[in-house]
């Protein structure tokens, strides 16, 4: 039985991955590939890139193909668009990316470490109603809030 964190390490071995520090370099001169971030819409509300897009993870298959509800044009006609796909860790980018892959999508990376990373290297992040957030704020956003009995029992 394979785990998530098993899975992961199954598509790393098809998806390439970029730091938030070599790609925050281009972002701030304004060399921006399509953003896609994956996580769920509560989660972008807090925090996202400013510029990405959010399609959470449940309904990516059916927003990279015409004729669905969810479908996303701009993601439908850009197979051969550089494409950086974001979550929170790195982890379900990594997943993302390999089925966007596994689609027909040629130029889509992951960002390692996810938005976390991101946040870590005080790279610009922004709310929604598009105020800056701060690398602190972010911190604080971005905590792990895992509950006791969400724990592996001892």
């Amino acid at each position: 039985m394979k785990r998530y964190d098993d899975l992961v390490a199954d598509s790393l071995v098809r998806v390439k991955e970029v730091t938030p520090w070599d790609f925050g370099k281009r972002y701030q001169i304004g060399d921006v590939p399509l953003l896609l971030d994956v996580r769920e819409p509560v989660e972008f509300a807090a925090l996202h890139i400013p510029g990405s897009i959010n399609v959470p993870r449940g309904i990516l298959e059916q927003s990279c193909e015409w004729d669905y509800d969810e479908t996303v044009p701009e993601l439908v006609q850009g197979r051969a668009r550089e494409i950086v796909v974001i979550c929170r860790s790195g982890k379900r980018s990594v997943l993302a990316a390999d089925v966007m892959q596994q689609m027909g999508f040629t130029n889509v990376v992951s960002l390692k470490l996810g938005i976390r990373g991101w946040n870590d290297a005080e790279l610009p992040l922004q709310d929604a109603a598009g105020s800056s957030v701060d690398a602190d704020a972010g911190d604080e956003i971005l905590a792990s809030r895992v509950r006791a009995e969400q724990r592996k029992p001892k």
